[in-house]
């Protein structure tokens, strides 16, 4: 292939991946691969000077703006920076910037230059535009010299202030910095997502990009994005003047009320430069958010512009690069891990490998379908990456490598930790197979799973479930690991000798424990029902299955036809009670908790209240404090009338009743035009019809 037509490709690849990163979030290639591709054809560049264009990746930065947002022309153009990746590569660039301001009588050329060092953020670079103090308009970077308005999206983070703090900012101010997701902001988001049923996102990186690109500003509300700024692109109009130096600019931006890096050094010459990306590569771990990198800028501001720029990027900065994250090893096994939600989560078993810092040897594979797209297979050598504290993951696999003995894996049949029946059922929102059944394989045995204790114990335990005061984490978690309580049943056989054997309990809490968890023997059939944790089963099915059944005996015996008959219950949900009931394990903790004393009144098989007036019928989602009513007691009146009260919205909700600080099921009602009421418009809908007193709680 001649270098005319390598180019070509390597032009038409870096524009496809610049979409996919920077217009769509979606990354084809990790860092490391775009960075060697970019390098290949700014070298091939060099040495044809005559196939150089302007329109060459290598003369601009990222991806046109997205069209469903308005354009915004930079005022001064978003320029990217060179890369460095080793140590020769930075002791180039700051001898060319000794060169280059000795030429022009900045410095004596053997004088060492001071830099401004700060690390490279992992987010979406945007702009921000003051004028007199006040936010105007916000933009991402885009290409460089227009980027897409986002300004309405920008106003929803708390990081960004609206009018600037002091008053010696200029009249006109750019300020440049990165929108992010600190780690731990990520990993609750997911846990929200996981909690609701919910895709996860990817990593921080792209859900910042993709919350900051939504068209609706409220979503973008809900979401924990953070910005930090990094410099500044414009100023004009100030009687304070700007300081001197890079790094004093940074604190001035502090002053003005804006997140600066901590971890921003000015540091003196080339050893200072390496220095310091040593330090930050050894705190990297354990820093709030992810980096790829350092940033250097010569720190004194009239020598930046002496230097100037080239092409698409400035003379007097550069971003060093730490190495690619990734390792080859040799996958030794697969095992499993069952989570506290039953679900079985497949983990590769490695010939230890150094990567991201540390020996890594266990690799999730996030489930059985994605090792069949990968196709991994036990013995193979793989790719491991591993970012920050993120858990490490098999990327890849090389096929290449693939030994003659090497063998494909199956997901078991059964919990490995328990032996209940493993399930794969059709309710999993997110991916599916090719039969279109969910990727998550779960474990049925909810009540007696070791793995799923803790967590089916709370649910059990929890205020609308059985009610039992007092019980919490750190004392579910003191139970289980001291082996005293095994299923929910275990509860109801604890005594003062067994509690006595915790830590920080003193005899008085032991005591109200103890009566708490005697109390809640006397329930109600829907809140047992409840209580079992039944995938899928939350309160609203509870109170129509007991209300149809009348009798838990008459529940455990029906088939997935007779639970069909059931209100609130369609195939997914009834296939779920099915799986459940059928358990042995869990026929044997239910059979024990009778057995114990819990007790319920119950009837004849109920017919559920016909219900008269604007309400009957109707399906109701609670959101925020009401004024006067508990959610609870909102829902008692809504059944009473002969309505229903669901969970989430939906198409099928009628009404979301919102109270104070309602959040995104107030987004969600708005955004498919479902009617929004408040509590005195309920109670007049109420009074349309016979209302009954809540149940007391």
């Amino acid at each position: 292939m001649s270098a005319g037509d390598r180019v070509q490709v390597l032009r038409e690849a870096i524009e496809r991946h610049n979409r996919a990163y920077y217009a769509l979030d979606a990354p084809l290639i990790g860092d490391a691969e775009y960075d060697r591709l970019f390098a290949e054809l700014q070298a091939l560049e060099a040495e044809h000077p005559e196939l150089l264009s302007v329109d060459s990746p290598t003369q601009r930065v990222g991806a046109a703006p997205l069209p469903e947002f308005a354009a915004l022309t930079h005022a001064t153009p978003m320029l990217s920076l060179n890369n460095a990746f080793a140590d020769d590569e930075v002791a180039a660039f700051d001898r060319r910037v000794r060169e280059g301001l000795a030429s022009v009588g900045a410095v004596e050329l053997g004088n060492e230059v001071n830099y401004s060092a700060e690390p490279k953020f992992d987010g979406l670079a945007v702009s921000l535009s003051y004028q007199d103090g006040r936010l105007l308009r916000g933009a991402t970077r885009g290409d460089g010299s227009t980027g897409e308005d986002v300004t309405a999206n920008l106003r929803t983070l708390r990081s960004i202030p609206l009018r600037l703090q002091g008053s010696d900012w200029p009249a006109v101010l750019e300020v440049r910095g990165e929108v992010l997701m600190l780690r731990s902001d990520f990993a609750q988001m997911n846990e929200r997502q996981r909690e609701k049923g919910e895709k996860e996102f990817v990593n921080p990186r792209n859900a910042a990009a993709g919350s900051l690109r939504q068209l609706d500003p409220r979503i973008t509300a809900t979401r924990p994005l953070r910005f930090f700024a990094y410099g500044v692109g414009v100023a004009a109009g100030t009687t304070a003047g700007l300081p001197a130096t890079h790094s004093e600019l940074l604190d001035r931006l502090a002053a003005w009320g804006f997140p600066v890096a901590r971890e921003r050094r000015r540091v003196l010459g080339l050893a200072g430069l390496l220095t310091y990306y040593a330090e930050i590569g050894r705190q990297r771990s354990a820093l709030p958010y992810d980096i790829d990198g350092v940033v250097y800028k010569v720190d004194e501001l009239a020598a930046q512009a002496r230097l100037g720029f080239v092409s698409r990027a400035p003379r007097f900065a550069l971003a060093h690069k730490f190495a690619a994250e990734e390792a080859e090893t040799e996958l030794l096994d697969i095992s499993i891990q069952v989570g506290r939600t039953g679900a079985l989560t497949p983990v590769a078993r490695l010939k230890p490998v150094f990567v991201g810092g540390v020996t890594v040897i266990n690799a999730t594979l996030h489930n059985e379908d994605e090792i069949r797209r990968k196709d991994v297979h036990i013995g193979d050598t793989v790719v491991v990456r591993r970012a920050g504290d993120v858990i490490p993951e098999v990327v890849r696999v090389l096929p290449e490598k693939r030994p003659a003995a090497a063998r494909r894996f199956s997901m078991p049949q059964n919990c490995p930790v328990c032996g209940s029946s493993v399930v794969r059922s059709e309710d999993e929102k997110g991916e599916r197979d090719v039969k279109g059944v969910a990727v998550v394989a779960r474990c049925s045995g909810g009540l007696y799973c070791p793995a799923q204790r803790k967590q089916a114990l709370l649910h059990f335990a929890s205020r609308r479930a059985m009610d039992i005061e007092g019980l919490g984490d750190k004392l579910v978690e003191q139970l289980v690991d001291n082996a005293i309580v095994r299923t929910p049943a275990d509860l109801y056989q604890l005594g003062v000798v067994a509690l006595a054997k915790l830590e920080r309990l003193a005899e008085k809490s032991a005591g109200n424990l103890l009566a708490a968890i005697e109390k809640s023997k006397q329930t109600t059939l829907a809140r047992f029902i409840y209580a079992l944790g039944i995938r899928n089963v939350g309160e609203a099915t509870a109170r129509e299955l007991a209300r149809h059944f009348g009798a838990l005996e008459r529940l455990l015996a029906a088939d997935e036809a007779q639970l069909l008959q059931v209100p609130e219950v369609g195939p997914i949900v009834a296939q779920g009670i099915r799986q459940f009931c059928s358990e042995p394990h869990n026929q044997t903790v239910i059979e024990q908790l009778r057995a114990a004393g819990v007790s319920w009144s119950e009837s004849e098989a109920a017919a559920a209240s016909a219900g008269v007036g604007a309400v009957a019928g109707k399906v109701f989602v609670l959101t925020g404090a009401l004024p006067t009513l508990t959610r609870d007691a909102a829902a008692q009146l809504i059944i009473a009338a002969g309505g229903k009260v669901t969970a989430s919205v939906s198409k099928k909700t009628d009404f979301v009743v919102a109270g104070a600080e309602a959040g995104s099921k107030l987004e969600k009602a708005q955004l498919l035009g479902v009617s929004v009421i408040d509590e005195g418009q309920l109670l007049a809908m109420l009074q349309a019809g016979p209302l009954a007193a809540p149940e007391s709680q």
